[in-house]
């Protein structure tokens, strides 16, 4: 009851899953992924254990191809279950069972594989391909949701819309460098879910994205001076020693702590400054 794309980086650092369902939390079975290993997708009746075997199987060196072809054929229901795998390199794989309600089936490419059921027709799945080899030029999670959106926008689930899903893995690309998981965000039941999953994204962006060193702006002179008046404004006074201990107690306060560099200021983290400080209220004026 769902359609998903597993898929990796062009430079093989990340992979991950995207999933939309007329069922609730699909996030919460569809997908799994584990960093230099691959992602794998399972769906239709969903069989639980092909999330720890299909990435034991990765781990050991399986092709995509086999690790489907082995995960099925172990198992008794398998005409009633939709799979995609993607490795660490080669083409993406997916079995589509039988016994799954139409319109059920998949696609494949080197480094991707989209699959659903019980969608309106194969333009979903034809979508979500193209879409995500057009979009090459995206970030990597960005680009997994433009997929997802070709699909919904083609027609989806044919019962309609209720949730979604996005997990994404690197080696040491999560919070704070203690994780591998880069972004896991579920939307669990709402009439909108892939809008949704994209609004949530953004946010997610803003405030995790490790900051562009090309575009970071030396804390001193002209730049210093804003900072310290926006935080004087907000409450954070800047002492002699400048604004760097008032900004890191700010940002801390604000969830932006992963676009802090000492000495430096993200234009992020600079441009959040100014509107927080623009909706501070001017102090009232005596009688």
């Amino acid at each position: 009851m769902t359609f998903s794309l597993v898929a990796r980086s062009a430079d093989g650092r990340r992979h991950g899953v995207v999933v939309a369902s007329k069922f609730l939390a699909a996030g919460a079975l569809v997908p799994a992924a584990a960093a230099e290993v691959g992602a794998l997708a399972t769906q239709a009746h969903v069989n639980l254990a092909y999330r720890p075997q299909g990435l034991a199987l990765l781990r050991t060196g399986v092709a995509a191809a086999d690790v489907v072809a082995g995960l099925v054929a172990a198992d008794p229901e398998r005409q009633h279950r939709q799979l995609g795998v993607v490795g660490v390199d080669g083409p993406g794989a997916s079995w589509t069972g039988p016994a799954c309600h139409p319109w059920a089936g998949g696609r494949v490419g080197d480094g991707w594989a989209a699959q659903g059921n019980i969608l309106t027709g194969p333009e979903v799945v034809d979508a979500m391909g193209e879409a995500w080899q057009d979009a090459s030029a995206l970030p990597f999670a960005e680009r997994l949701v433009a997929a997802l959106r070709a699909g919904d926008e083609a027609g989806g689930d044919r019962r309609g819309r209720q949730s979604a899903g996005l997990l994404v893995v690197e080696r040491g690309g999560g919070y704070g460098g203690t994780s591998d998981v880069v972004v896991d965000l579920r939307v669990d039941d709402h009439p909108d879910p892939v809008a949704e999953l994209g609004r949530l994204l953004a946010v997610h962006t803003m405030l995790f994205s490790r900051p562009d060193p090309a575009t970071l702006l030396d804390l001193t002179g002209a730049v210093a001076d804003e900072v310290t008046a926006l935080l004087s404004a907000l409450g954070h006074p800047v002492g002699n020693a400048g604004p760097e201990a008032a900004l890191v107690s700010w940002a801390g306060l604000e969830n932006l702590e992963e676009r802090l560099v000492p000495g430096r200021i993200d234009p992020v983290v600079l441009t959040h400054l100014r509107g927080v400080a623009a909706h501070v209220p001017a102090p009232r004026q005596g009688a």
